[in-house]
């Protein structure tokens, strides 16, 4: 046992007091973790689009005071009762969704998407007994999709924490928690393109350029990014792209640019941008007799896909994929080992670092467009 097991740490925590305001670095206090429960020592973090939407709060329930923070690496500091596969000591990358190992979905080979412990915005508090973790001056601050990161120790439900090899660089492989996997994922994993084929992956952000990255490495010899700024082409090179297409430079629909560029459709479409057309696109892009399309990005929950029926008749495949349809515990220490064995690159990803007391600059570089991922040293 840790020597602060069981007890309450002070620590420094990014606190968002309100919507789109700055953090504020605090003192705060990080309870023990509870029955199901961890209390991880975050060592390296990093800022995803999903931090900012919800610190923003124009969409969503506003739920303040709170740390964000779901993309990170660091050391198991304490375990609650009848945790049993992680002990102090252990490394550990935290996810926004989980692994019971005891529902449906955990206990089904082609699903990821955990009854208990799937992602949920809106909650504040652990699930176990609906508290908050963290207080300053006795007053609570709210949970973010059960990670909390930008605090140098946090509690996650236990399910919610893959245990990785030790060996594993932290400030590189925190990335795996939640973008780069799910783009990833959503190539290798539901999309599978074969050796050879043509990928056409729509929006080159982040996520994007991780579904490319799945094509590279799956052998896709036609990588096409789809964007509407044109500037990121150069960049998603990279990441195996090796043609580009800005819809705002055709009159006429992007999907029929594409057909026309590949003879009848590519073999697969990833859309990674939530933009309605763009799933509309990158589903009727793709050839007919074996064409695969794969939506990841979320669209505003206002929005229908419309497509013509004849669409599917024509024997085109339309999926959706969750995390890369990766089960966090059990399929994330295998991605680990492929970064690890050179099979999967990460430093490519990782644009800027900066220490904690900067965190605020990581927020500018993403609003501005100018970092893929930022990672944020915890003890500097």
């Amino acid at each position: 046992m840790s020597s602060t097991a069981g007890q309450v740490i002070k620590c420094r925590a990014a606190v968002s007091w309100e919507a789109g305001k700055p953090l504020v670095i605090e003192e705060v206090e990080v309870a023990p973790p509870q029955a199901g429960e961890v209390r991880l020592k975050i060592l390296f973090t990093s800022l995803c689009h999903t931090d900012v939407y919800f610190w923003e709060a124009k969409g969503q329930t506003p739920v303040f005071p709170r740390i964000f923070g779901h993309e990170a690496g660091g050391i198991v500091e304490s375990v609650g009762e009848g945790v049993t596969h992680l002990k102090p000591g252990d490394h550990a990358l935290p996810v926004f969704t989980g692994e019971c190992g005891e529902c449906p979905h955990c206990k089904s080979e082609e699903s990821n998407m955990c009854d208990l412990l799937r992602i949920n915005t809106d909650r504040g508090v652990m699930i176990g007994d609906g508290k908050s973790r963290f207080s300053k001056d006795g007053k609570p601050i709210y949970h973010f999709l059960g990670t909390s990161t930008f605090s140098q120790y946090t509690v996650v439900h236990a399910g919610c924490v893959a245990k990785i090899d030790p060996a594993a660089p932290l400030d590189k492989v925190c990335v795996l928690s939640c973008g780069i996997c799910t783009g990833f994922g959503a190539t290798v994993n539901v999309a599978k393109p074969k050796p050879g084929s043509s990928v056409a992956v729509f929006g080159l952000g982040a996520v994007g350029l991780a579904a490319a990255e799945g094509a590279r490495v799956s052998g896709a010899s036609r990588i096409i990014g789809v964007d509407l700024v044109s500037s990121r082409f150069e960049l998603a090179k990279k990441f195996g792209v090796n043609e580009f297409v800005n819809p705002k430079d055709h009159d006429k629909p992007v999907q029929e640019v594409i057909a026309e560029m590949t003879n009848g459709g590519v073999d697969r479409a990833v859309e990674c941008t939530g933009s309605i057309q763009a799933m509309v696109s990158a589903f009727e892009c793709v050839h007919d007799g074996w064409g695969v399309a794969v939506l990841v990005g979320v669209p505003s929950k206002d929005d229908a896909f419309k497509t013509h029926p004849v669409n599917f008749l024509n024997e085109r495949t339309l999926k959706g994929t969750f995390y890369g349809n990766y089960k966090p515990r059990s399929d994330l220490p295998s991605v680990v080992e492929m970064y690890m064995k050179g099979e999967l690159e990460l430093e490519k990803f990782i644009s800027h670092s900066v220490p904690f007391a900067e965190i605020n600059k990581a927020f500018d570089l993403l609003l501005k467009g100018e970092s893929i991922r930022c990672i944020i040293r915890m003890e500097d």
